[in-house]
């Protein structure tokens, strides 16, 4: 699980914290999604790469009990940047981190090795892709869906009958609006042999999509696994606060609740959210520990916000205890972790402009 990218394009909600750690849907974080996929899944050998600013992260894992990954052989490990032979030294990307794992990775001696993203949102039996790529000997499998921005992304070209033989990086005239869900199930021989070659031959290795998987598509046995449920990539501010619009829709099509698929996460000793008398709450998630006296329209909170009579959130992400005073009126926005708003710092961002981030020091 590849967890230490930067996540510049977040802007001030990834200062002081890793993505992955980004609250949402008021209770989770981003790995919350991934990890209980695996949980789910039976997937029992879990290894998380961190690098940047990996504190709160690595706090939330709270040793993979959450997710039943505490476990005497197994469950979760955590990588870091390490110094010591060549293979030492800041990953340079997610295909460089994987190739700094090359020894821990061979002497596993995996059938399969999984690959996902810590930051994109949705629920996935990842054993029915494993089977798919199973059942056809792939070199790696792609899951794959459909985009409207598909130049954020891996974009693939896909046969009948599911080989993939054409694969972009974030191009920016796209063929086709089908892209990777930054899950992939790779065969460990073909893995670890091309990230050698493509070392040997001096290539760059930085991300999947510069020299592994065009190599590993131009040698055709590459294919997709099309997924088509819900997935969001939550890699900017406006797909960040659209994917939790998503979340107070009807019907929604990412559950919280199922508790056949239940998303798992820390758990924390707060008391109940209260709604006072004053209080006007409509189409919104409410988490534990708010104190909402004002008016809250389509909006997520999460725990330990305060909304005080008077003020008003509307079309708005607010997370953990940030607080609107009197007056104060935040409209599509998204509010950080412990920022105060005041009735002289409106946040509002009207329709049609980009969402306006108000950020604070505190990266927790």
């Amino acid at each position: 699980m590849l967890a230490g990218g930067a996540g510049s394009r977040m802007g001030v909600l990834t200062e002081r914290r890793a993505k992955p750690a980004l609250p949402f849907g008021g209770l989770y974080r981003l790995i919350d999604f991934p990890l209980s996929n695996c949980a789910n899944s039976g997937i029992a050998d879990v290894w998380v790469l961190q690098q940047y600013q990996p504190h709160a992260l690595e706090e939330h894992l709270a040793n993979g009990r959450p997710w039943d990954l505490d476990r005497s052989e197994g469950g979760l490990l955590i990588l870091h940047p390490f110094t010591g032979g060549d293979e030492g030294g800041f990953n340079e990307g997610n295909a460089d981190a994987l190739w700094r794992q090359r020894r821990l990775i061979a002497d596993l001696d995996p059938d399969i090795v999984l690959v996902l993203s810590a930051d994109g949102v949705y629920t996935f039996d990842y054993r029915d892709l494993l089977d798919a790529h199973m059942a056809r000997g792939a070199d790696v499998t792609m899951a794959t869906t459909t985009a409207d921005d598909p130049e954020r992304f891996g974009v693939v070209e896909v046969a009948e009958d599911g080989k993939v033989t054409g694969f972009w990086y974030k191009p920016d005239d796209p063929a086709t609006y089908t892209v990777t869900m930054e899950v992939f199930a790779f065969r460990p021989d073909a893995l670890l042999g091309t990230l050698e070659e493509l070392e040997q031959e001096n290539e760059e290795l930085a991300d999947f999509g510069h020299g592994l998987l065009p190599t590993l598509v131009g040698r055709g046995n590459s294919y997709e696994y099309r997924f088509d449920r819900y997935w969001r990539d939550v890699g900017t501010p406006d797909s960040y606060w659209q994917g939790h619009q998503d979340l107070l829709r009807a019907p929604c099509r990412l559950r919280l609740d199922d508790r056949a698929w239940p998303i798992r996460t820390r758990g924390g000793y707060r008391p109940p959210a209260h709604i006072a008398t004053t209080a006007d709450v409509r189409g919104s998630m409410v988490s534990p520990a708010c104190k909402v006296s004002g008016k809250v329209l389509s909006s997520v909170l999460s725990p330990g916000v305060v909304v005080e009579e008077g003020a008003v959130v509307e079309d708005a992400v607010v997370l953990h205890d940030a607080v609107v005073r009197r007056g104060a009126h935040v409209r599509r926005a998204i509010v950080d972790t412990g920022v105060e708003v005041t009735a002289r710092t409106h946040a509002r961002s009207e329709d049609g402009e980009p969402v306006a981030v108000i950020g604070t020091d505190k990266g927790d």
